[in-house]
């Protein structure tokens, strides 16, 4: 074993991504499944592409429909993971959404979406994967997606929902991670900032011409960059960060 298999290699783990099926999500999902995870993907409309794309790769993975804002469906994946895996160890709790509108402007309901699947959706995860590794003393790791969002407030456009929901989330990781830390869980976020991805392609192009001058890298980021910061907080080289909000947003937030 090389150095860093030793410092990196996840060989051996099995890794749960939530919103595998497609941007950063299945990015990441094929970089923890190359450094050795067995990975579980579980989403509300499939993942058979990232799926497929580990698999070409020589890497072990399966995908389960689950939608993360309904706790049952989220207990019935996990068992279904556990009759098939055995254990967790790791978890890249990516699922999300935003919503782009003045606040006067947006409906209750689309506070309500916005929070229940960013916030409400990582926490039921979050603490049905935290019981499951407390009773079979699993020391894993829990790695949850922020946002630069939870620490700064994007312009021009408007989303305070999704902003709340994310800085929700770098709050709940640090309590999970003094909650959870004599079990030896570590809970920690990685808050990206613009990214292109998929989702990102729907974005009129005159917000990304007004993002391009506030980033002081001049560009997005990809998923692509993400898969590091992933792999070293899924990685027992990381056995002393905990309760970390790992910001990746080419120094948008030091602004």
């Amino acid at each position: 074993m090389s150095y860093l298999d030793e410092l990196f290699g996840l060989t051996g783990k099995v890794a749960l991504v939530t919103g595998g099926g497609r941007g950063i999500g299945q990015v990441v999902a094929q970089g923890l499944a190359r450094a050795g995870a067995e990975i579980v993907i579980i989403s509300r409309s499939g993942a058979d592409e990232t799926v497929k794309k580990i698999h070409a790769d020589g890497g072990k993975a399966y995908s389960l429909l689950a939608d993360v804002t309904k706790e049952k469906e989220v207990d019935a994946a996990l068992s279904e993971i556990l009759k098939k895996s055995g254990k967790i160890d790791i978890v890249f709790n990516n699922a999300g959404t935003c919503i782009h509108e003045d606040t006067l402007k947006a409906s209750i309901a689309d506070w309500r979406e916005v929070i229940d699947v960013n916030l409400t959706g990582e926490y039921i995860v979050a603490r049905a994967v935290g019981k499951i590794m407390i009773e079979k003393g699993i020391k894993g790791s829990i790695i949850n997606m922020a946002s630069m969002s939870g620490t700064i407030v994007n312009i021009p456009q408007w989303q305070a929902s999704y902003n709340a929901s994310k800085a929700g989330i770098i709050h709940l990781t640090r309590s999970l991670a003094i909650e959870w830390s004599e079990y030896g869980i570590r809970v920690n976020s990685l808050s990206p900032g613009y990214i292109s991805t998929p989702m990102s392609s729907d974005t009129p192009q005159e917000l990304k011409d007004a993002w391009m001058p506030l980033i002081p890298n001049h560009r997005m980021g990809t998923p692509e960059e993400l898969v590091g910061a992933v792999i070293y907080l899924a990685a027992s080289t990381s056995g002393y960060t905990n309760g970390c909000d790992l910001i990746v947003d080419g120094a948008y937030h030091c602004q």
